[in-house]
């Protein structure tokens, strides 16, 4: 099988670069903290945990793209406990991290535009992503952000 120049020129991602790193050190004793995956740092509560060993479904099917209206509904009650006052529609619910910074910069940008940014991507993000740039000097911890044209 002939395999594509992107599958070819495609490199690990920095943190899969450093985990060699951080299992020897782990090896030695060293606590290493991993600051990388948004691991969560405090406890899951028990009422979340419970509902997990009564599900009964046979499938875990995702949910709308909208969002669950439960968590919606969370969400404008959160934001007007802070004096922010939203409806349903201004809010988007996105699958992760890296899909809101990415409306986020469509949202600020338009055809053309560049945005200066740090090097937030894992590698298979950024070469897949025909908008990122990191040409013109740049180097591993930045890039430029192109607003890729409406016709993609």
């Amino acid at each position: 099988m002939k395999l594509s120049t992107r599958a070819i020129e495609i490199q690990a991602s920095p943190i899969r670069k450093l985990m060699p790193y951080a299992n020897q050190a782990k090896a030695k004793g060293i606590k290493v903290y991993h600051i990388n995956i948004g691991q969560p740092d405090i406890p899951t509560p028990p009422e979340m945990i419970k509902v997990y060993h009564e599900f009964s479904d046979k499938v875990l099917a995702y949910g709308p793209s909208q969002g669950l209206d439960v968590y919606q509904e969370g969400l404008l009650h959160y934001y007007a406990k802070l004096g922010i006052e939203l409806k349903k529609e201004d809010i988007i619910v996105t699958t992760a991290g890296s899909e809101a910074v990415t409306f986020a910069m469509l949202v600020v940008a338009n055809e053309g535009d560049e945005i200066i940014v740090r090097n937030f991507l894992y590698e298979l993000q950024r070469f897949c992503d025909d908008g990122f740039d990191q040409s013109e000097g740049s180097d591993d911890l930045c890039g430029r952000w192109l607003c890729p044209s409406s016709e993609h």
